[in-house]
């Protein structure tokens, strides 16, 4: 007679099993999510802007940090998805990946703060003030305008008005190299008119092709000794509009008549300082403006469109059509 197989025990077989397979499963787990070197140094890891927690596990797995990025994504949903700012973190390979997400999560030790090309120092001051506690006076009294170069920078929460702008002003002196230098002396401007000349430009053109053009009819008005009749220094002139709660405020026929040495439509050349603080395109789009520019007037309509004329007449043909 067959003996017949006792079904109850093949179901307990079957549960061992995937007891056994679990507790395996389980056990990798818990060692992928294990520091992977008790001894590891402290070490910068930096989230860049806009970075995708993928982008971070992967990376934290790339520069050794963490054994797996998979189970890094896996502990990461299960802690709920806990928010990550950009900024400069310090890590180490001696933590568990709970406690990397942890310190993920409580915010960096260093901040990015973005700071926009045409701004004024007083933009700056108040974004810096914003992200940072900055006191405002005592960025804007120690800051040059023109000179503190915009861009995307990482502070530490800590750091000083000076410590930041000190750092912008190396920042700016980087990006105005020699070979700028030389090419805006051969335009027969000295450095400091070029610095001014590129923040009119920055606020008076808004696109490389369209600072190009514009820093070439400037240019060739400042050499004939005409009138710039830029409706940016009107702006700069003019300051904060508390009404609308902007510096750069929309310009009105009677604004042309604003008594301020930096009043393009009033006086002959170039403003006292710069007007905002350029960006490298505006200062290469002065370096490599065209002298030999047949226009001498542009005008840029509510769409952005930017028309360009030879003669007065031309240009409020333009007006007229375009606007």
């Amino acid at each position: 007679m067959v003996k017949r197989k006792n079904p109850f025990r093949i179901l307990i077989f079957f549960i061992t099993l995937l007891a056994i397979f679990s507790l395996l499963v389980l056990g990798f787990i818990n060692y992928l999510k294990s520091p992977l070197d008790k001894d590891g140094e402290i070490r910068a890891f930096v989230v860049q802007k806009g970075e995708s927690v993928s982008s971070i596990a992967e990376r934290l797995e790339s520069e050794k940090f963490i054994k797996s990025s998979l189970v890094f994504k896996f502990v990461y949903k299960n802690m709920g998805n806990p928010l990550v700012d950009a900024g400069d973190f310090k890590l180490s390979s001696s933590m568990g990946v709970e406690e990397i997400i942890t310190n993920l999560s409580k915010g960096p030790i260093d901040r990015w703060v973005t700071l926009i090309e045409g701004w004024r120092v007083e933009e700056m001051a108040e974004e810096l003030s914003k992200k940072l506690g900055i006191a405002k006076d005592e960025f804007i009294k120690i800051s040059k305008e023109g000179y503190m170069f915009p861009d995307t920078y990482l502070f530490n929460p800590d750091a000083t008005a000076a410590t930041i702008a000190s750092t912008m002003r190396g920042n700016f002196d980087k990006k105005y190299t020699g070979e700028l230098q030389s090419k805006i002396k051969l335009k027969g401007l000295t450095l400091e008119q070029g610095v001014i000349l590129a923040s009119i430009v920055e606020r008076e053109g808004r696109s490389d092709k369209v600072r190009t053009e514009v820093a070439g009819i400037l240019l060739k008005r400042f050499k004939m000794g005409m009138k710039l009749d830029a409706d940016a220094t009107v702006q700069y002139a003019m300051g904060y509009d508390s009404k609308t709660k902007k510096w750069w405020r929309t310009i009105i026929q009677a604004d042309y008549k604003f008594n301020s040495p930096y009043n393009t439509y009033l006086n002959n050349g170039l403003p006292p300082t710069p007007i905002c603080n350029p960006s490298l395109s505006s200062l290469n789009a002065l370096a490599n403006a065209d002298l030999n520019t047949p226009y001498l007037f542009y005008f840029h309509n509510s769409k952005g469109e930017s028309y360009y004329g030879k003669t007065l007449e031309e240009h409020n043909d333009n007006v007229a059509k375009y606007r």
